[in-house]
């Protein structure tokens, strides 16, 4: 398969998808194909990751608040830079997917949760739209398998039961969402990682929906 073409106008491309789904590893590749600039998600400097880890309930809306005005400020960094620029998750995310997950965990009270999301909605009322959501999708048990191998000890708590969560949440979330195309992969069935022809296969759809093709599934 040839390389993919390239476009010559700036864009800004947010990834999505469930913990183990592979946002990190195609960010990476696809930054270094297309030259685009690339933004990962941090947790050496957050001040607030260790304490929650240890009393999620006492410190959930506290990390909650942090993402949210981190993931802003990166939001309109990238939307803002001269050349086109992927990140490995979206703001979006926080709301609807993680901050709605303490919630019905018990771990975020219904008053901080409705406080937390009126401040949300003010904040990405202002910010730019991304160009496209690329949402990364796999089961949740090669999920499981993929946060095991890579043995990171901060997802030793991770289980079937919260990554089931979250899956249900993404697919509620992405089934409504409309702010920009979404390009939604199978990364179980879809090898970028290891097959060069896979990577631009991927790197095509993305350039094709950012050009209007609506093909919108890939696996």
């Amino acid at each position: 398969m040839s390389k993919p073409h390239k476009i010559t106008s700036k864009k800004f491309v947010l990834m999505a998808g469930n913990i183990g789904s592979g946002k990190t590893s195609l960010t990476r590749l696809l930054g270094d194909k297309l030259g685009w600039q690339t933004a990962y998600e941090s947790v050496i400097d957050n001040p607030y990751l260790a304490d929650f880890y240890a009393d999620m309930r006492q410190w959930a809306f506290h990390l909650q608040i942090y993402f949210l005005g981190k993931r802003s400020l990166q939001h309109r960094e990238l939307a803002e830079a001269p050349i086109s620029a992927i990140s490995d998750r979206s703001i979006y995310e926080d709301a609807h997917i993680f901050a709605r997950a303490l919630n019905q965990m018990g771990n975020m009270t219904d008053r901080e949760f409705d406080s937390y999301l009126r401040l949300y909605e003010v904040v990405v009322s202002s910010l730019p739209k991304p160009d496209l959501l690329i949402y990364l999708k796999a089961p949740v048990p090669v999920l499981l398998q993929r946060i095991q191998i890579r043995g990171r000890s901060i997802e030793a708590g991770i289980d079937e039961a919260y990554l089931t969560l979250l899956d249900n949440l993404y697919e509620e979330w992405i089934n409504g969402f409309d702010l920009c195309p979404v390009l939604t992969i199978q990364s179980d069935a879809v090898d970028f990682v290891n097959r060069e022809e896979q990577l631009n296969l991927v790197a095509t759809r993305v350039l094709d929906r950012l050009m209007g093709s609506e093909k919108i599934v890939l696996d």
